[in-house]
């Protein structure tokens, strides 16, 4: 029975750390699932999150435009996408032509506009609407599309599409998520590609 106890113990210590390797096990596969439908290399996949933080460490790096501004960041085919709002456009065009010269960035699209910052519920609301455009993007018809190559971001309805589809592709997307209701805008940054 004392040995049973400490078993017992160690077992229910070890639990947090198992469930955190179910997790990893689980993320894992799904990056190697969605690197399996990617047209981008592993690698490129790999230098887009790069960017990213890079451009993030970027605007940490300048207060002066990031206590101003509310800036988001994506990259796709390291093309990055900055969208958002700041106080002044001259911050935003700043801070576009720092990310132009960071390694491996290919292109700049300066999304960021003029105006009054957006709060949680705007930030909630794009979510939810980005959440539905991904989940519809099932229903456009075009022989071998594959939703999970369009990358989709929102700023106050403002839909911005990334990704290297075909023209019929990216041309189908565009009128399909232009109907969707609480879209107000569609910004097209594919890159287009023949197969």
């Amino acid at each position: 029975m004392r040995v049973v106890l400490p078993l017992m113990l160690s077992a229910a210590l070890a639990m947090p750390f198992l469930a955190g390797c179910t997790v990893a096990v689980i993320g894992g596969t799904a990056a190697t699932v969605a690197a399996i439908h990617d047209r981008r290399t592993t690698g490129t996949i790999i230098e887009d999150q790069n960017i990213k933080l890079r451009v993030r460490n970027l605007l940490s790096d300048h207060p002066e435009i990031n206590s101003r501004s509310n800036i988001s960041v994506t990259s796709y085919n390291q093309r990055v996408l900055l969208y958002g709002q700041t106080e002044d456009a001259a911050l935003a065009d700043s801070f576009a032509e720092k990310v132009s010269k960071l390694p491996k960035v290919n292109a700049v699209y300066n999304e960021v506009i003029e105006g009054a910052r957006s709060d949680a519920w705007d930030y909630s609301r794009d979510t939810a609407l980005v959440t539905k455009i991904k989940t519809l993007l099932v229903n456009v018809d075009v022989e071998g599309f594959d939703p999970t190559r369009v990358k989709v971001a929102a700023d106050d309805g403002n839909i911005y599409l990334m990704g290297l589809v075909t023209p019929d592709e990216g041309a189908a997307v565009v009128e399909y998520v232009r109907g969707i209701s609480g879209v107000k805008r569609v910004v097209e940054i594919f890159e287009y590609i023949s197969i």
